[in-house]
């Protein structure tokens, strides 16, 4: 088995002028493509190619550095891809899930704030995660690299809903050093129906 790159469900420009179409292009076509490519190399010939992602995930901080940044790689894109939405239809989240981020975080600015601040605070390259931990409970934390909350041992648990890639490559083209104006960009494009079903499928999963 190998994996492939994802479909993409919307065109490059469409996230203008939150992201520019070039860097939609590369990141995707380049960046991600690349993680994909070398993710398959690293796994050939070994018992992984069989495995699904997360149970590769699992086990990545006891394999090779290949396989680590490049499941993570893979992986972290795959999600990112799919919480974004190029129009407003589902940028605002349901009073379901707005009530479970306000349990767990007071309001929803507050967590916006946190999150903002995890990704903001994320020193050189990496990623900051809203994760469910179990039903109605829900944890921001933040990773390095192409690491994520499903691998073992980094300090970051539970299952990621939501994530913001803050590598360079995501936004230098068009933020250069401002990093904060690229997440606050973010939450203008952010598919929260999606958010949700991620959500509610982690949810399941604890049940069965």
């Amino acid at each position: 088995m190998s994996f492939k790159l994802p479909k993409l469900s919307y065109s490059y420009k469409d996230f203008e002028p939150y992201i520019d179409r070039k860097t939609m292009e590369i990141h995707y076509n380049k960046h991600h493509a690349s993680y994909t490519d070398n993710l398959n190399k690293a796994i050939s010939g070994t018992d992984m190619m069989n495995l699904p992602i997360e149970k590769i995930l699992r086990r990545a901080c006891m394999e090779t550095p290949a396989v680590r940044n490049n499941s993570g790689g893979f992986y972290n894109h795959n999600l990112f891809w799919k919480i974004l939405i190029p129009h407003s239809e589902y940028t605002d989240p349901s009073i379901f899930l707005n009530e479970v981020i306000r349990k767990n975080f007071n309001s929803f600015d507050l967590f916006k704030n946190q999150f903002s601040t995890a990704a903001s605070n994320r020193f050189g390259s990496g990623w900051a995660w809203l994760c469910c931990i179990k039903e109605n409970q829900l944890t921001i934390c933040s990773t390095a690299n192409q690491d994520n909350p499903i691998m073992s041992g980094i300090g970051c648990e539970g299952i990621p809903i939501l994530g913001l890639d803050v590598w360079e490559h995501a936004y230098y083209l068009q933020y250069q050093n401002r990093r904060l104006d690229y997440i606050s960009s973010f939450w203008n494009i952010i598919n929260w129906k999606k958010v949700e079903e991620n959500y509610n499928k982690v949810v399941n999963n604890f049940h069965g």
